[in-house]
């Protein structure tokens, strides 16, 4: 996932960008408000860690910023303050979930894995696009050069999830999780073979490539 950490705490970002980095995400840090709501608004994110106490901008106001723009991206309130009201303020201010200082990086990780998962609404994109691949979600449909390519259901899930992360790899267990709804690595190779089919469908009859296989990583889609 693409995730934004905005903590004024150099040691805390740090601490938290090389886990997740480790884990294959990519991580933006910034340590002030109003330039975490500059990052917020211009970068398409995943999810995003904000600090509640934050020099120029509390964690707060940029939420209650971000909301009043329609900007639906999960966000996780990391904080000090810990008790039921302000855990409530911050759910209420927009926050999706809440994590109190001093944590364990294991639950960090787990909660943003959940974030990551639920589905939110940003300004819906309906058409997707790698190169002269162009993908109308509203009308279901894909296109190459012009061309009309039939998926099946399973194939359009796919390609759309790798077109919405274009560029950043996705790995076979991130996959499973946001096609097949399946959240436990089982001995099966179907992301490989609806990859083989939609290789064949919308990469072979054509002369460039747009699905790259990285080795010992997974899969990204570039134009």
């Amino acid at each position: 996932m693409k995730i934004l950490v905005v903590e004024d705490d150099a040691t805390t970002s740090e601490y938290i960008a090389e886990g997740l980095r480790q884990e294959g995400h990519t991580v933006d840090l910034t340590a002030e408000g109003r330039d975490g709501l500059i990052h917020a608004t211009s970068g398409d994110y995943d999810v995003m860690i904000i600090d509640r106490m934050l020099p120029g901008l509390d964690g707060m106001s940029l939420v209650k910023a971000l909301r009043a723009a329609h900007n639906r991206t999960p966000v996780l309130f990391l904080t000090s303050l810990g008790g039921v009201d302000d855990r409530i303020e911050g759910l209420n201010a927009g926050g999706d979930d809440y994590l109190v200082k001093p944590f364990a990086f294991g639950e960090l990780s787990a909660r943003i894995q959940a974030l990551g998962r639920r589905p939110h609404l940003k300004e819906e994109t309906t058409v997707l696009s790698a190169g002269d691949l162009k993908m109308d979600l509203l009308a279901r449909r894909v296109t190459r050069a012009g061309q009309e390519i039939d998926l099946l259901p399973r194939e359009f899930a796919l390609l759309e999830h790798l077109l919405r992360r274009k560029g950043r790899v996705q790995t076979r267990t991130m996959l499973l999780e946001a096609v097949w709804d399946i959240s436990f690595d089982p001995q099966t190779n179907v992301v490989e073979t609806h990859i083989s089919r939609l290789r064949a469908k919308i990469d072979k009859p054509f002369d460039h490539e747009l699905i790259k296989t990285v080795r010992g990583s997974g899969y990204r889609i570039e134009a």
